[in-house]
C-alpha cells in the first residue's frame, strides 16, 4: 500500500539522518514525509477496535471546529444583508445552492443543500489546513477521502431509492429491452458501476492533495539545499497553484457528487 511505502521511506530517511549521511537531502525527505504521513497521537482501544487519535483525525476535528466558529461568528447578528467575511461566505453558499445543487437536482435539491454545503466547506478547510506550517492535510490520507466517498455513495443510493422506491430501483439493474442471455453480464456491470463513481472521487482528491503538497515541500527543500534565493519563486508559484487546486478539488468533489445523485434519481 502507498501508506506503507511512505512510512518505510520516512523511516529510512530518519535512520540515514541519525547516521550522519545524506545531509540536507535527508532533511528534505523527512520534512516531506512528516507533513503527509499520518501517525498516532493518542493510542485508544475500545472493545478490540482501534479508535486511536491520529494526526489527520486531529486535523479533521480542527477543521470542524473552525467551520463551527467561523459560521457562528460571521452570522451571529442575523443581518438581512451580511457584511465583511459573512458576505463572502454567503456568495459561496448561494453559488453551491444555485449552480451546483439546484442546477443538477432541481427543486428536489432543496433537501440536499445542507449536505453539499457541509461537504464543500469541510473538504475545503481540510485542504487549506495543509498549507499551514506544522499542520497536515487530512485529505491526503486515502482513508479520509474513502470515508467521504462512502458517505457520498450512501447519499447517491439513498436518493435513488427515495425517488423511485426500492422495487423500481432494483429493477433498473436489469433493463427490460435486453436479451435474456445478457442479464448475467449486466447485473455485475451495474453493481461495479455503482462503486466506481465514489472510488473515483476518493482517488482523485487523495492523489491531487498528496501530489501537490509533495511538490511544494520538495521545491521549498531546494532553497535550503542549494541556498539560492531565486529558487523561492518556484515554490511561491506552486503554492499559488496549489491554492487554486485546493478550491477546485473541493468544488469537483461536491459537483460530481451532485451529478451522481442527479443521475441516480432520473427515470431510465
Amino acid at each position: 500500500m502507498l501508506t506503507e511505502v511512505l512510512s518505510k521511506a520516512a523511516d529510512a530517511a530518519q535512520k540515514a539522518q541519525e547516521s550522519g549521511s545524506g545531509g540536507n537531502e535527508n532533511n528534505i525527505a523527512e520534512m516531506i514525509m512528516h507533513h503527509i504521513r499520518d501517525y498516532v497521537l493518542v493510542k485508544l482501544d475500545l472493545f478490540g477496535f482501534d479508535i486511536s487519535i491520529t494526526k489527520h483525525v486531529l486535523m479533521m476535528w480542527i477543521a470542524g471546529a473552525i467551520l463551527i466558529i467561523v459560521f457562528r461568528v460571521s452570522f451571529r447578528k442575523g443581518e438581512l444583508v451580511p457584511r465583511g467575511f459573512a458576505n463572502i461566505l454567503e456568495a459561496i453558499i448561494l453559488f453551491i445552492r444555485d449552480d451546483i445543487v439546484y442546477a443538477n437536482l432541481g427543486k428536489v435539491g432543496q433537501g440536499y443543500v445542507g449536505y453539499f454545503l457541509t461537504l464543500f466547506f469541510f473538504v475545503l478547510t481540510c485542504n487549506l489546513l495543509g498549507l499551514v506550517p506544522f499542520a497536515a492535510t487530512a485529505t491526503s490520507n486515502i482513508a479520509v477521502t474513502a470515508s467521504l466517498a462512502v458517505i457520498s455513495f450512501v447519499m447517491i443510493q439513498a436518493s435513488g431509492i427515495k425517488k423511485k422506491g426500492l422495487k423500481n430501483y432494483i429493477k433498473e439493474f436489469i433493463p427490460g429491452d435486453i436479451p435474456v442471455w445478457l442479464i448475467p453480464v449486466m447485473i455485475p456491470v451495474e453493481i461495479i458501476s455503482m462503486f466506481t463513481k465514489p472510488f473515483a472521487l476518493a482517488i482523485r482528491l487523495f492523489a491531487n492533495m498528496t501530489g501537490g503538497h509533495v511538490v511544494i515541500l520538495a521545491l521549498f527543500g531546494l532553497i535550503t539545499t542549494f541556498k539560492a534565493t531565486p529558487v523561492i519563486l518556484f515554490p511561491l508559484a506552486i503554492t499559488m497553484l496549489e491554492l487554486l487546486i485546493i478550491f477546485i478539488q473541493a468544488y469537483i468533489f461536491t459537483f460530481l457528487t451532485a451529478i451522481f445523485i442527479s443521475l441516480n434519481m432520473q427515470e431510465e
